[in-house]
C-alpha cells in the first residue's frame, strides 16, 4: 500500500517546464555525456599488442631471424615484412567488429525520458544533464542523481546498498534518487543534480559501470581446441626438428625452419576470428531486422530455439486498445457507429477512469482514459487531477486494483476498482448466481476476443481519527458496475511468421495473463493453434512439476498467468531438454526473461529492468521480428559451422605438404613464407567470404539443430579431415610424379602450390553448399567470392610474374608445355570433393 502526499501536489511543485534544447546542448558541450567508464573499444596500440603477443606472430618472428642467421636477409624482410600485413588485417577485422558493436552499443545504451520546453522527449541516457527534469514510472532506470520534485514513487537501491527491499521516495529536499536504480513503483518528476564519475554510483567505482561480454560457450569451447591443437603443433614440430636435425643430417637452422612450418600449418589461429567477426556482425545484422542484441553470446542460441513463449498483448496484437464493448447486466453499448452514450452507462466508465490513473502509461489505461474523455467531456463525471489519498496496486493475491479518493467529508472516502472481472466480483462479495452470470458474460465477450475488465466502486468510512487504512483491498465494501470490453487486433504479419515457426520445427506457447477465452479467440484468429485446452495459473499451482510438464505437451495457450507461473514454466520447459525463447515487458517479467535461454525484452512498451535483464530487445514489439532474428540466427549458425569445415579442412593439406616431405626425405615443399602467403587468403576465406553467405534455401524448413551440435564436434571434424586428407593425398602424389618428371624440384614445388592455391578455392566452393555440385557454387550469392577469386589470381600472377619474389619463394617458372599437368590433380580434388559432399552429415548440406 502507498501512502501519497494530502495535498494536491500541483500546488506546491515547481513549473515542470524543463530546460531548453539550447540549454540543455550547451550544459552537454561543457560537462560532457553522462557516462560512466565502461568498456571503450580497444586502441590501435592494444590491438598490436594482441597480435604480437599471437603465437603465429612469434613463429613469424622466429623465422625471419632464422633467415638471417642463414645470411638470407631477403627472405628475412619479406617473411617480416608479412608481419605488417597481418597486423593490417587484424586492425581492419577489429575495426569492423567494433563498429558493429558500438552501434549495437548505441542502439542499447540507456534511455531517459526528460521534460524539454515543457515537452516531454525520450533521450539517451548519455544526453542527460544537470538542470534536466526526468519523469519516472514502473521499471526505468534512472539515468543520473535525481532530487524529487513531484510525484512518489518506491526504489530498488540494492546495487548501492545490497538490501533489496524497496525504498519509498516522497518530496522533500533530502531526499535523493540515485543514478541506475530502478523504480519499482509510482511515477514521478525529479530533477538531476550529478552525472557520471559524480553520481553516487560513480564515486563507488567505476567498475559497477563497466559491462563485460560474457563468453558464449562456443567461444570457450574453441579456444580450449585451439589451445590442445597449439601444444600438439608444438609437440609435433619439436619432434620433426629433432628427426631433421639428428637423423636426417639438416643443420638446425634449417631444421627449424621446417618445425616452424609445421607448427604455423597445424594451428587453426582463424576459428578465434571467425566466432568473434561472425557473433558481433550477427548481432549487427539482427539489429536491421530491429532486434537489438544486448549480449552477442546469445546469437549462438537462436538456432537452437525449439520453444517461444510468447506474450499476446502488444506481440501477437497491435497494443492499440480501444474499449470496444460495455456491459451492465443485460444491457450492452458498443462506441461503434453511436452517436452519444445512454446515461446508464455513465457512472460505469466514470469509475473506470477513476481507477485508471490520469497519465497512464499503460495501453489499456490510455485506452479507458481516452474513450471516457471522449464521451463524458464536458459532464460532471470526468475528474481530471482527483489524485488519490492511497492506491492498492495488482498483486498476485488480488488482480484488481483500488484508488481511495477524499470526499467533501474527511472521513468519507470515495473507492474505484477495476480489475480481472473474478477478483473484482470476489471484493463485492457477489451472490453465486451472479457471479455465474457475470461468468457467462465475461466469457462470450472474451470468445469475440475483447479483454474483459470489471468495474466497482464503494463508500469507506475512515472512523477512526488517524484514518488508517484497510490492510487489504478485501476489507472494504463494494458495488459490482459492470464489464468493459476492450479491442486489440492482431498483427497483419503474426499469422505468416507462425506459419513459418511451424516448418521450422518451432513451438509458439502463448502465455498471458488475460481471460482463457479472450487467449484462446486471438490463438485461434492468428493460426497460433486449434487445439481447444487452455491452461490457467490457478490449475498450475494445483499440479507438481511431473504432471506440470506432461500437461504442458498437450496445451499451447496458457492464460490469467502471474509472472512467478511465467518463471515456473520457462524452467520447466528447459527441464525438458527445450531451447526456449521468452518475451516479457514489465518488471516482475524479469526472473523469466533471466531463466529462459534467450529473454526477449518489448522495445516500446517494455520497462528499463525487462530490456536489461533480456538477451534481445524488441525495437517495434512485432512477433515478425522474433521469427526474422531466428532466421538470421540460423543463417549465422549455419556460416559458422560452414567456415570452420573450411579451416579444418584447408589446414590439413597444408600440414601434409610441410611434413611428409621431410619425413620421406623429399626436397621440401612449404617454407614459413609459403604459409603465411596461403593465411593471406584463409583468414578473408573464414571471416569475410563466409560471413557474408546468404542464407540456405531450407534455413526455416528444418528443425533446430541440437543444443550439443556443435561445429568442433568430432562428425564435422571429421568430416573437413576427410576433405583435406583427400587433397593432401592428391598433392603429395601430383608432388611425386612432378618431381620425377621434370627438371628441378623448384618447378615441382611451383606446380603443387598453384595447385593448392586452386585447392582453397575449391574447399571454399564445397563448403558453401554441400548439396550442390562443386562447381556450381562459384556462381552467385556472394560478392565476395568472385572477390576471393581474383584474389588468388592476383597473387598466383604476382609470384610467378616477379622474378626476385619468384626467387625468393624459391619458386621456378616449369616450361610451358608442363602446365597441363595441373589438371588431372584438379579433377581429382574435385571428384574427391564431389565424393565428400555426398557423404555429408544431415545438416552439414547447409
Amino acid at each position: 500500500m502507498q501512502q501519497q502526499p494530502q495535498s494536491d501536489p500541483m500546488t506546491d511543485a515547481p513549473r515542470l517546464d524543463g530546460l531548453s534544447p539550447e540549454e540543455a546542448r550547451r550544459r552537454l558541450e561543457a560537462d560532457g555525456p553522462n557516462l560512466l567508464p565502461g568498456n571503450l573499444p580497444k586502441s590501435t596500440w592494444a590491438i598490436v599488442r594482441d597480435v604480437v603477443t599471437e603465437p603465429m606472430f612469434l613463429m613469424l618472428l622466429a623465422g625471419g631471424a632464422i633467415y638471417l642467421a642463414l645470411g638470407d636477409k631477403a627472405e628475412a624482410i619479406f617473411l617480416l615484412s608479412f608481419v605488417l600485413v597481418v597486423i593490417g588485417i587484424t586492425l581492419a577485422q577489429e575495426r569492423k567488429t567494433q563498429r558493429a558493436l558500438e552501434s549495437l552499443r548505441e542502439l542499447s545504451a540507456p534511455r531517459a525520458l526528460v521534460i524539454r520546453s515543457g515537452q516531454e522527449q525520450r533521450i539517451a541516457g548519455r544526453d542527460v544533464v544537470c538542470g534536466d527534469l526526468l519523469v519516472l514510472r514502473e521499471g526505468d532506470r534512472v539515468a543520473a542523481d535525481a532530487r524529487l520534485l513531484k510525484g512518489s514513487v518506491e526504489v530498488d537501491e540494492s546495487l548501492l546498498t545490497g538490501e533489496s527491499v524497496p525504498i519509498a521516495k516522497l518530496p522533500d529536499d533530502s531526499t535523493n534518487l540515485f543514478a541506475s536504480t530502478v523504480v519499482t513503483r509510482g511515477m514521478a518528476w525529479a530533477e538531476v543534480t550529478a552525472l557520471a564519475q559524480q553520481t553516487s554510483v560513480g564515486r563507488i567505482g567505476a567498475d559497477l559501470a563497466a559491462t563485460v561480454e560474457p563468453v558464449s560457450a562456443l567461444q570457450q569451447s574453441s579456444r580450449t581446441l585451439v589451445t590442445r591443437l597449439g601444444w600438439g603443433a608444438f609437440g609435433l614440430a619439436v619432434t620433426q626438428i629433432g628427426l631433421n636435425w639428428l637423423w636426417d643430417g639438416h643443420t638446425l637452422l634449417e631444421s627449424l625452419l621446417t618445425g616452424i612450418a609445421l607448427a604455423m600449418a597445424i594451428v587453426p589461429e582463424e576459428i578465434p576470428v571467425i566466432l568473434t567477426v561472425f557473433l558481433a556482425l550477427g548481432a549487427w545484422r539482427i539489429a536491421q531486422q530491429k532486434v537489438l542484441t544486448r549480449r552477442v553470446s546469445a546469437v549462438e542460441a537462436l538456432g537452437a530455439i525449439t520453444v517461444l513463449a510468447v506474450d499476446k498483448t502488444g506481440t501477437l496484437t497491435q497494443n492499440r486498445m480501444a474499449v470496444a464493448e460495455l456491459t451492465l447486466e443485460d444491457q450492452h453499448f458498443t462506441p461503434e457507429g453511436a452517436q452519444e452514450m445512454p446515461e446508464l452507462f455513465h457512472r460505469l466508465t466514470e469509475f473506470a477512469m477513476l481507477a485508471t490513473p490520469g497519465d497512464p502509461f499503460d495501453p489499456m489505461e490510455k485506452a479507458i482514459q481516452q474513450f471516457g474523455h471522449q464521451w463524458l467531456e464536458g459532464t460532471e463525471h470526468v475528474h481530471d487531477g482527483h489524485v488519490p489519498e492511497v492506491e492498492y496496486p495488482l498483486s498476485q493475491d488480488i488482480l484488481a486494483m483500488t484508488r481511495v479518493f477524499t470526499n467533501a467529508d474527511p472521513q468519507q472516502h470515495l473507492l474505484a476498482t477495476k480489475g480481472a472481472p473474478e477478483a473484482v466480483a470476489d471484493l463485492c462479495h457477489l451472490e453465486p448466481a451472479r457471479r455465474d452470470a457475470i461468468r457467462l458474460q465475461v466469457e462470450a465477450m472474451a470468445q469475440r476476443g475483447l479483454r474483459v475488465l470489471g468495474v466497482a466502486c464503494g463508500r469507506w468510512d475512515s472512523a477512526t481519527p488517524d484514518h488508517a487504512h484497510p490492510t487489504s483491498q478485501h476489507d472494504f465494501d463494494f458495488e459490482f458496475l459492470g464489464l468493459i470490453g476492450l479491442a486489440d487486433p492482431p498483427r497483419p504479419e503474426v499469422a505468416a511468421a507462425l506459419g513459418e515457426c511451424r516448418q521450422a520445427g518451432i513451438r509458439v506457447i502463448m502465455m498471458t495473463g488475460d481471460h482463457p477465452a479472450t487467449a484462446l479467440a486471438i490463438a485461434r484468429l492468428v493460426g497460433l493453434s486449434q487445439r481447444p485446452e487452455v491452461i490457467t495459473g490457478t490449475e498450475i499451482e494445483s499440479l507438481q512439476d511431473e504432471a506440470l510438464k506432461a500437461r504442458l505437451q498437450q496445451v499451447d495457450i496458457c492464460a490469467r498467468l502471474a509472472p512467478h507461473h511465467k518463471l515456473r514454466l520457462v524452467s520447466l520447459l528447459r527441464q525438458g531438454d527445450a531451447v526456449v525463447a521468452m518475451t516479457g515487458d514489465g518488471v516482475n517479467d524479469a526472473p523469466a526473461l533471466k531463466a529462459a535461454d534467450v529473454g526477449i525484452a518489448m522495445g516500446q512498451r517494455g520497462t528499463d529492468v525487462a530490456r536489461e535483464s533480456a538477451a534481445l530487445v524488441l525495437l517495434d514489439d512485432s512477433f515478425a521480428r522474433i521469427v526474422a532474428a531466428i532466421r538470421q540466427g540460423r543463417r549465422i549458425d549455419d556460416n559458422i559451422r560452414k567456415a570452420t569445415r573450411f579451416v579444418f579442412a584447408v589446414h590439413i593439406p597444408i600440414i601434409a605438404l610441410a611434413l611428409v616431405p621431410s619425413l620421406l626425405n623429399w626436397p621440401i615443399l612449404l617454407l614459413p613464407v609459403h604459409i603465411v602467403l596461403l593465411e593471406l587468403l584463409i583468414d578473408p576465406a573464414c571471416s569475410i567470404v563466409f560471413e557474408a553467405e546468404p542464407e540456405s534455401e531450407d534455413v526455416m524448413t528444418r528443425p533446430p539443430r541440437a543444443v550439443g551440435d556443435s561445429p568442433f564436434a568430432a562428425t564435422y571434424l571429421l568430416h573437413a579431415t576427410m576433405q583435406g586428407t583427400g587433397l593432401a593425398a592428391v598433392l603429395l602424389l601430383g608432388q611425386a610424379w612432378l618431381t620425377a618428371t621434370l627438371s628441378s624440384s623448384d618447378q615441382a614445388r611451383t606446380l603443387v602450390f598453384c595447385a593448392l592455391l586452386v585447392g582453397v578455392l575449391l574447399l571454399i566452393a564445397a563448403n558453401r553448399n554441400q548439396t550442390l555440385p562443386v562447381w556450381k557454387n562459384f556462381r552467385g550469392g556472394n560478392p565476395w567470392l568472385s572477390r576471393m577469386g581474383a584474389a588468388v589470381g592476383a597473387m598466383l600472377t604476382l609470384v610467378l610474374a616477379v622474378p626476385w619474389l619468384r626467387n625468393l619463394m624459391g619458386l621456378s617458372m616449369p616450361p610451358w608445355q608442363s602446365w597441363w599437368m595441373l589438371l588431372p590433380m584438379l579433377l581429382a580434388c574435385v571428384v574427391w570433393l564431389e565424393a565428400m559432399c555426398r557423404r555429408t552429415h544431415p545438416l552439414s548440406g547447409i
